[in-house]
């Protein structure tokens, strides 16, 4: 970043400024999805657009016009499709998806489409799209809308996968991502929308498939992905006050994801959590685990420890969602326990 001029801005807005200041910038950037220019548009001509279901992206259709801002049918299959195809022949889609749990309904132009299409051409055609959605567990939006299912697109070989955890990440994140060539699936924690920080003014670009050390220490390796970094740190804060100095890993970006300032952090530290709001199986926890236990395996001081979500759906009462969700006391449990493992 080139900027000394901050503001405090929550998530939302900070997405919303990404957009704006690309859509500016390159006029072949768009915006489509279900209520983007609708939804509460009753006034005018151009008045009032809901701007999505969170209202990320309200104003963007009263500064650039229903040409580039554009309602979709109620179809994600159809979102996915139209931004494809716009992608592949020249545009560069912004596609709002809504949340994270209605992707599956567009498995196919995403797997077989998005992601194959430049490998299959020899090169010969991009596809530079993003597909937004907001994810995650906390708010109370129950099973059919608090999926993380990230770990299902870094199956996926064409696919870039980002994570941001903080509003300054997720507009340096966003940006870079908007310029990639590949198709690019872009998770937003609804817990991100409102959390503030300070948020530079300019463009900048954070590289995609590069780590984030949040916080330096020697004792325990935590990885952490998404909001899960805030509690990773909160947790670090605690253990520091003990005697244990944790080095907090925000990954970023899963796909690519940087295995390189992972596998140092380890060796140096000798012990590994990672923290993932997922279910266990097939997590990113797991496949972190096991990228971790082939490329450091003689240097572990302690058997590497993940904590995730149950294997369960997100429940809607809160009471079982807070429990469903990995707390700062489980982090700082599993690390204690580390550290007298060896």
């Amino acid at each position: 970043m080139n900027s000394t001029s901050k503001r405090v801005l929550n998530g939302a807005a900070a997405i919303n400024e990404t957009i704006r200041q690309a859509m500016e910038s390159d006029p072949s950037v768009i915006v489509i999805g279900e209520d983007i220019a609708g939804g509460a548009g009753l006034g005018g001509k151009n008045e009032g657009a809901m701007g999505g279901s969170f209202g990320v992206t309200r104003g963007l259709l009263e500064l650039f016009g229903p040409t580039r801002v554009r309602d979709t049918p109620i179809s994600e299959a159809a979102i996915a499709g139209v931004a494809i195809g716009a992608a592949a022949a020249g545009l560069r889609p912004i596609a709002d998806m809504m949340w994270s749990s209605f992707t599956p309904l567009a498995f196919d132009q995403i797997f077989n489409q998005a992601a194959k299409m430049r490998y299959m051409f020899g090169g010969q055609a991009r596809v530079p799209v993003v597909f937004r959605m907001a994810m995650g567990a906390g708010l109370g939006a129950a099973g059919q809308h608090s999926d993380t299912l990230y770990s299902i697109f870094t199956h996926i070989p064409g696919l870039k996968v980002v994570v941001p955890s903080s509003p300054c990440d997720a507009k340096g994140l966003l940006a870079a991502s908007i310029i990639d060539d590949n198709p690019v699936l872009f998770f937003e924690h609804m817990g991100l929308y409102g959390m503030k920080e300070e948020v530079p003014e300019t463009n900048y670009k954070f590289s995609l498939g590069s780590a984030r050390i949040a916080r330096e220490g020697d004792d325990i390796t935590i990885v952490a992905i998404a909001m899960m970094v805030q509690k990773a740190l909160e947790a670090a804060d605690e253990l520091d006050e003990n005697g244990i100095a944790a080095e907090v890993i925000d990954p970023r970006t899963l796909s690519p994801i940087d295995d390189e300032t992972i596998s140092r952090s380890v060796r140096k530290t000798g012990r590994l959590v990672v923290v993932d709001e997922s279910p266990p199986r097939c997590s990113i926890a797991t496949d972190i685990a096991a990228r971790v236990s082939e490329s450091a395996y003689g240097v572990l001081k302690a058997p590497i420890k993940r904590i995730t979500s149950p294997h369960s759906p997100v429940p809607l009462s809160p009471l079982l969602e807070q429990a469903y969700i990995p707390s700062v006391q489980q982090i700082i449990s599993v690390a204690e326990e580390l550290m007298v493992a060896h």
